[in-house]
């Protein structure tokens, strides 16, 4: 299985810190979340049931007609490459490993590619994936962009895949709305911005026969009944999206502040993460796990990924370490 951010035991055994210790920076989990509504005692005794209001609410959140609900963005990466045979891939590259993974897992032939080859590309692809904004990179790409290429994609019967899960603090450059053309497959996670990755929930956004082809794919009862039942709470809850979203923005500028100041200044990033490119990396990254802070580690190129710290204890833990890290390597 590939590497990915908070493995947070795995990290206090190798570092023989204990876990409570730690302050855990390593995904692009929000740290703070919403007031939780008193999960009914049926939910946990019963079969989960689509006839309940959590699809009503996530298409209102995302102004679509139709969704899917799977169990986490995850499932959709790894469900949609079973849906066509034999198909050439191409990954805007850096980005979430596990789209690669799970298209050459189905024996597609996958290329990566970087942003500026896209458009030579495309008369070759049956599908194109991309992260927006990008995990690591932070990259975020205007929508009359990916529109443009969806179109020429969408002429051949090809598909654009586009993962959306760090898009919820900046809902203006998504795709959603678009979703129901032909081609077009929008995945969005709950997990992040909601800070429930817990939950093991996510949305397919795309036309019905891609969605009903999904489905049956996944079988029943894919999304346990207590966490239909928040989500669908969280998901109306307006005034709750608009004071999370203004205090994660807030939030990913004063990370890359504080990054800046401590001659860290990032390369990229959005409202969940900032993201570090330097050959310090390795160094870097033992340094903070021996204070017992885990960031996020990438070996190609060498960086480091920062989520948010969740209070300000959080926050000055980490500007001290940045400030004695500098000392030490100056």
């Amino acid at each position: 299985m590939l590497e990915h951010g908070g493995r947070l035991r795995a990290a206090a055994r190798d570092f023989a810190i204990p876990l409570t210790d730690w302050l855990d920076l390593s995904t692009g989990i929000a740290p703070y979340g919403f007031n939780l509504p008193v999960v009914p005692a049926d939910a946990w005794m019963r079969l989960p049931e689509t006839e309940d209001d959590l699809a009503a609410a996530a298409r209102d959140y995302y102004g679509v007609e139709s969704l899917l609900p799977v169990a986490g963005s995850q499932a959709a990466i790894q469900v949609l490459p079973r849906l066509r045979r034999s198909l050439q891939v191409g990954i805007v590259s850096p980005c979430y490993g596990e789209h690669a993974e799970a298209w050459r897992r189905e024996g597609h032939c996958v290329s990566e590619f970087s942003e500026g080859s896209v458009p030579r590309a495309l008369d070759q692809l049956d599908v194109l994936v991309m992260v927006n904004p990008n995990n690591p990179t932070g990259r975020l790409l205007p929508p009359e962009q990916l529109l443009d290429w969806h179109a020429r994609l969408a002429a051949r019967g090809s598909w654009l895949v586009v993962d959306e899960a760090f898009m919820d603090p900046t809902p203006e450059f998504s795709l959603a709305t678009h979703a129901h053309l032909p081609g077009l497959i929008v995945l969005r996670s709950f997990g992040k911005f909601f800070s429930m990755a817990g939950a093991r929930l996510g949305f397919v956004l795309a036309e019905a026969e891609i969605l009903r082809a999904m489905e049956n794919a996944l079988g029943p009862w894919p999304i346990a009944g207590p966490s239909r039942f928040v989500a669908t709470a969280l998901l109306a809850d307006r005034e709750g999206q608009h004071r999370q979203r203004a205090r994660l923005l807030a939030d990913g500028e004063r990370l890359a502040r504080l990054l800046s100041c401590s001659g860290l200044p990032p390369t990229g990033g959005c409202g969940l993460f900032q993201w570090v490119v330097t050959e310090e990396a390795a160094l870097l990254y033992e340094f903070l796990a021996c204070q017992s802070i885990l960031v996020r580690r990438f070996h190609y190129p060498p960086s480091l990924r920062f989520g948010l710290p969740a209070d300000e204890p959080g926050w000055a833990r980490l500007a001290c370490a940045l400030a004695h890290y500098r000392e030490i390597s100056a």
